[in-house]
């Protein structure tokens, strides 16, 4: 087995090209899927020129729309974020009233602690207090 360091570290380049290489393709094809001033036949359009001519298809791409690419990324983001939001404000608006409270009260407490108002030994008092 003859395999010297340079060609070792030539193949190690080619595969991390080729591995930046379908992180790109799959980057912009997600991103023709996420555009929304694009409608269905431009995105079969930038699809098809992608998928059929890569390389070609992925420079055009990039000069042609990528300034906008990481604005759409940025869009999506905080609609999941605002999602995300919603739905704990909505699971934890939804517990019992008994559970609340008693959260109320061990933020309350906590607040006090960190603000040297009781001492830990105060503060594990009445902690047990609460939560039997």
């Amino acid at each position: 087995m003859d395999y010297p360091l340079l060609n070792a570290f030539w193949t190690m380049c080619l595969i991390f090209l080729w591995v930046m290489w379908l992180i790109l393709l799959f980057r912009i094809i997600g991103d023709i899927f996420r555009s929304h001033d694009l409608k269905g036949w431009g995105k079969t359009g930038w699809l098809v020129l992608v998928i059929l001519l890569p390389f070609l298809g992925v420079f055009v791409y990039v000069i042609a729309r990528g300034h906008g690419m990481s604005d759409r990324e940025i869009a999506q983001a905080e609609r999941q974020q605002k999602q995300l939001q919603e739905y704990l404000r909505k699971t934890v608006a939804t517990g019992d009233d008994e559970t609340s409270r008693h959260a109320d009260s061990l933020a309350k407490l906590a607040e006090l602690k960190n603000h040297g108002d009781i001492t830990e030994e105060e503060f594990q008092k009445a902690k047990a207090k609460i939560l039997a």
